[in-house]
């Protein structure tokens, strides 16, 4: 069967429907990503601030700079979901074992049900809502939906923010670095081929 245009201009809203909710999460923020050539840039700020067993941090998360008192062992999904409400951001194993929660840390791929909120101070985070720009879904997105990257959309976000690292890194990755840059990621329902596709077409997008 003839496949539709891709250039037909897919909305978040068709997204969400299409997939289920809460895959790309609240939906706030947004402003166009760095482009692949530009580099994150660091902004200095003091160090952690502790009073009363809380700790205030500042980091920079989908190109806005927060500050927020937390408890020192908050994790950095912890913060996402339920301190700033990025719930896009999954959690399943909350081990660092699956990859569900994966979001970029100054550029690269990290678990972020791994790693403790204050090692994020002074840095840039980039959630899967961050890849938006107001309505307008990133290629990346809109090639994970054209090439049916997913099946149930609960490992989704974390599938594209494994992707857009690797697309960061490599613009037209191979077969082979496509397998290193995902493979950090499960998939239960062993969308691999789909999710591969994706990230080929996303690259030809981009």
């Amino acid at each position: 069967m003839k496949k539709e245009s891709t250039s037909k201009e897919i909305s978040r809203r068709n997204f969400i429907k299409n997939l289920s909710s809460g895959v790309l999460g609240t939906g706030i923020i947004l402003h166009t990503l760095p482009s692949c050539k530009e580099a994150v840039q660091e902004i200095p700020v003091a160090p952690p601030a502790e009073k009363n067993g809380l700790s205030t941090i500042t980091l920079k998360v989908n190109h806005q700079w927060r500050t927020l008192q937390i408890e020192p062992q908050t994790t950095l999904v912890e913060l996402l979901r339920d301190h700033l409400q990025l719930t896009g951001t999954k959690v399943t194993c909350n081990h660092g074992e699956c990859g569900v929660c994966t979001v970029l840390l100054d550029g690269k791929a990290v678990y972020s049900c791994h790693m403790l909120a204050l090692d994020a101070h002074g840095r840039e985070v980039i959630t899967i809502e961050g890849l938006l720009d107001g309505e307008k879904l990133h290629p990346l997105q809109e090639a994970f939906i054209e090439n049916d990257g997913f099946q149930c959309g609960f490992c989704t976000p974390g599938q594209i923010m494994s992707a857009y690292a690797l697309l960061l890194k490599h613009r037209r990755p191979n077969d082979k670095q496509i397998k290193e840059g995902m493979s950090g990621n499960l998939c239960r329902c062993a969308a691999y081929p789909k999710i591969a596709a994706s990230v080929k077409a996303a690259a030809r997008k981009m």
